[in-house]
């Protein structure tokens, strides 16, 4: 029996609740004709079922020509008229303000009835626009989607001219990051052109404009004003800003971050950093423990407070600029925000190449990074694949994140087989030199090639505000393809292509040393460099199928993995095979304890135990950890077999990043497979 079946013989019984989800789930699966459409909606919308199932029903019934008369009725009636009130009363406000508001030269505002464009609201900020003389609908717009979709800030030597801005969201941002004119001693204005008058005003409908226009930074040009762009202040209204002095930045008005998410390790998130040094209008600050920075952020605030007046602040916080130290004591609790970038805007190592007259507030590329990002990957009573992570977590809720408004979050990946093998390298020359870690034990190996499959945080929540403005881009691609890869993320960022994204420095300094092995600026070894020392076949070939999403999503060819379909018996055999990661876990442990023992005798301490009782718990320690690494392989493994279909705690699907696009003009080599 259908769905839409069973919801008929439900409504029959009287039995609405399942009626409301059997006319849902008819809905959700399509393939309905166009009357059986209709009365699913009808009934979901006449029952108090899912009203936006309904609503996207008649919308999508009126724009393929189906009972057009009847949809445009019901929406009007269910969805727009009980709405009027409000959406009048907004109209009115915004046009009684723009009445008297010196930068919009034309006031012949159109009545509230006869305005060409009706607005259905379709959430509580999104609405589906109606052209009234077409009888047309338009597309979903959502005026406070956490999203800047153009590259405003492409070319600052003008002012700002923007199209047809009808986000509200892109509105304010355009309004926090453009300096006022009276900052930058110059007109610096942003000009909104609006191509059509009617549809300018039709939109006053959503928006609210009176936090926009308090400072006067806008200009409103309608169809063939824009000629009049940009206008000479000191003719026109004998506003001379010359006559005023440039003005440093002020820790308020710093609003946005790019965020140099850090997928896994070994993914070049460095390389990135030393692109971004020395922009004109970024403060970057290198990949830092985000533990370390919080601490040292915490000491901060902790000065501050002992500080009995701003003399005495400025007095204990003397390499911070007296402007900078003031703002932050006059601020009654200042926020992590604004404690970290008053010590980077302290710091030339972190400005460097930063235009103190440029028409906007730079941004902060923050690029906070983990010892260990893990992940956990489990099944929930609904037989849904759901994966979490401790580190993300303490992203989402830092103080840091929280505060700025605008976030855009760009995430190098580079192909996962060489990560993996780089990795290990990685951990396997610090076993080697002997080094420690935070505790004072000597650095053994973990099971990396699990952490690695485990570290999917390329699939994201749509609905997670980090995650709604971002980007993933290809590492091979920016090193490959350096002048398409970043022009397309200064574009993507909002920020001017410039010559400082055209070499790798630190702190200025062209061509910075590297860690030893690593290849410098745009050598192309680590592309193409294998490591066979710390991967074999077996492991590749799982990496390979554990993460074919992602290969598949950003362009990457298996090497390892012939696509052959893999059940519980060829997956057991391919995990056996993982040699060459044991070997190096076994050793580690092995050359932990040597050192241990060396240490030890050299300083004199009285072993307990004698050298061969301790390799016997040795090796019962180690082959402990590497019968609980297969084991964990094995549980995960068999996961990976089931799709690769992945929901957040919600149950809501998660999505693949998007990919950077290239442009294929710019392209300098073929793109990498």
């Amino acid at each position: 029996m259908q769905a839409i079946e069973i919801a008929r013989r439900m409504a029959e019984l009287g039995n609405m609740e399942d009626a409301r989800n059997a006319w849902f789930l008819a809905l959700q699966e399509g393939g309905l004709p166009p009357e059986d459409e209709l009365e699913a909606a009808v009934c979901l919308l006449q029952f108090g079922g899912n009203y936006q199932a309904a609503y996207t029903t008649f919308l999508s019934l009126y724009k393929r020509g189906c009972f057009c008369e009847e949809c445009l009725g019901i929406m009007t009636t269910a969805f727009y008229e009980p709405n009027i009130k409000e959406l009048r009363g907004r109209y009115e406000r915004n046009v009684k303000l723009l009445k008297k508001y010196p930068y919009l030269f034309r006031k012949d505002f159109p009545d509230f009835d006869e305005l060409p464009v009706r607005l259905y609201p379709y959430g509580e900020e999104s609405y589906i626009p109606f052209f009234v003389n077409q009888g047309e609908f338009g597309e979903l717009a959502d005026i406070k989607k956490p999203v800047i979709s153009r590259n405003f800030f492409e070319d600052l030597e003008k002012p700002i001219l923007a199209a047809d801005v009808y986000s509200q969201y892109e509105l304010e941002y355009l309004r926090d990051n453009v300096r006022r004119s009276e900052d930058v001693a110059r007109e610096n204005h942003v000009y909104l052109h609006y191509t059509d008058w009617g549809t300018f005003c039709s939109w006053l409908q959503c928006l609210n404009l009176r936090p926009l226009l308090r400072e006067e930074k806008l200009v409103f040009l309608i169809g063939e004003e824009v000629s009049q762009y940009p206008i000479d202040f000191k003719e026109r209204f004998g506003i001379d800003y010359s006559q005023y002095t440039l003005k440093p930045v002020g820790l308020r008005e710093i609003h946005r971050m790019i965020w140099l998410s850090q997928l896994s390790s070994h993914n070049g998130i460095n390389f990135f950093g030393e692109i971004f040094d020395g922009h004109p209008n970024l403060i970057t600050l290198p990949a830092v423990s985000l533990q370390e920075t919080m601490d040292t952020l915490t000491e901060f605030q902790g000065v501050l407070k002992e500080c009995a007046n701003v003399a005495q602040a400025c007095a204990k916080l003397s390499s911070i600029p007296p402007y900078l130290v003031r703002e932050l004591y006059l601020t009654p609790d200042p926020t992590g925000k604004n404690l970290l970038l008053a010590a980077l805007m302290a710091d030339s190592n972190y400005t460097t190449g930063l235009d103190p007259a440029a028409r906007i507030a730079p941004a902060l590329v923050f690029q906070p990074h983990f010892g260990n990002i893990t992940y956990k990957l489990e099944v929930d009573d609904q037989d849904q694949t759901t994966i979490s992570s401790e580190s993300y977590e303490k992203i989402r809720t830092n103080p840091i994140f929280r505060v700025f408004k605008y976030i855009k979050t760009a995430a190098p990946l580079r192909l996962p087989t060489t990560s993996y093998a780089a990795c290990v390298k990685y951990m396997r020359d610090k076993v080697d030199a002997g080094l420690k870690d935070d505790k004072g034990v000597y650095t053994v190996l973990i099971d990396e090639i699990t952490r690695r499959i485990l570290t999917r945080n390329y699939l994201i929540d749509w609905q997670d505000r980090l995650f709604q403005d971002s980007v993933l881009v290809r590492f091979e691609d920016a090193k490959m393809n350096p002048k398409a890869t970043f022009t397309a993320l200064a574009a993507f960022l909002d920020i001017p292509y410039t010559e400082s994204l055209t070499y790798c420095s630190k702190a200025g300094e062209r061509d910075p040393e590297t860690l030893a092995g690593q290849a410098r600026g745009f050598d192309l070894r680590a592309i193409y460099e294998t490591y066979e020392a710390y991967a074999n076949d077996a492991e590749r070939a799982y990496i390979e199928f554990a993460m074919r999403d992602a290969y598949a999503a950003y362009g990457y060819d298996f090497r390892y993995y012939d696509g052959s379909p893999l059940d519980e018996t060829g997956m057991e055999r391919l995990v056996k095979r993982f040699d060459t990661i044991d070997r190096h876990i076994r050793e580690s442990w092995e050359r932990s304890l040597g050192n241990t023992l060396f240490e030890m005798e050299y300083n004199g301490a009285r072993l307990v135990t004698s050298k061969e009782e301790i390799g016997d718990k040795l090796e019962k320690s180690t082959q402990q950890e590497l019968s609980i690494a297969h084991e964990n392989r094995l549980r995960i493994a068999k996961l990976l077999l089931r799709d690769l279909h992945f929901v957040n705690k919600n149950g809501q699907p998660l999505r693949m990043m998007p990919l950077l696009k290239l442009d294929p003009a710019l392209l300098e080599q073929p793109l990498y497979h």
